[in-house]
């Protein structure tokens, strides 16, 4: 079994600093490294984010050397220079439109750790595996990308929790990504890319809409 633990003590653990003074950062410190450990420790904890049927339909690129942000600066447009080159990881995280092919091994163990009955676990793999495997290339890589949406958006709220700041970006050559990185282009979704680091700008506090005007309540 994956516990989702907290590898170190969060700098920042209150959740309304955390998530509404969030902003995206253009220019970090370019001298600030972040460890892998850290690193993965912050996907891992990003993953605790839902997910359809618990497909977990997420992939994470982490460019964090000069010879890996050179390669994500080649996918990225010229006005998300400033970020792919400051950061001090940029993180891609694609969708996975295959991962229903792991799906046995989620359950599979969750019922070996009694979470879950044998019963519970052949009722879920009648129900969910087939939709999968009978789906259109359309409808898993919807499905792959709210997931990975999810996990992303948890994630620059993890990186903030643990004193860094981010950027989310969509301005690169999507066709482009999943190859440069040397990954299968038919399996692998680009859905954003988020450059993590220490801040160096007080970033412009945008302006939201009023939230009555986009809700209807029925």
């Amino acid at each position: 079994m994956v516990e989702t633990t907290l590898a170190k003590k969060l700098v920042n653990n209150d959740f309304s600093e955390v998530m509404f003074k969030r902003q995206s950062v253009r220019k970090f410190d370019p001298a600030v490294t972040i460890s892998r450990d850290e690193l993965q420790a912050m996907i891992k904890e990003a993953t605790s984010a839902p997910s359809a049927c618990n497909l977990q339909s997420w992939h994470f690129v982490v460019a964090d050397t000069a010879a890996g942000k050179a390669k994500a600066k080649s996918v990225m447009m010229p006005f998300n220079f400033p970020q792919t080159e400051s950061c001090s990881a940029m993180v891609f995280v694609l969708g996975d439109t295959r991962s229903y092919e792991s799906y046995r091994d989620v359950w599979n163990q969750a019922c070996e750790d009694g979470r879950i009955t044998p019963e519970k676990r052949d009722e879920i793999f009648k129900t969910f595996l087939p939709l999968y495997e009978s789906a259109s290339q359309e409808f898993l890589i919807k499905d792959a990308t709210i997931d990975s949406s999810m996990a992303a958006m948890q994630l620059m709220l993890v990186a903030r929790a643990h004193g860094y700041e981010t950027n989310p970006i969509a301005g690169y050559a999507a066709d482009k990504v999943a190859t440069t990185f040397g990954l299968d282009p038919d399996r692998f979704v680009p859905v954003v890319a988020l450059a993590i680091g220490k801040s160096v700008e007080a970033p412009i506090e945008s302006t939201r809409y009023d939230a009555q005007n986009l809700t209807e309540f029925i």
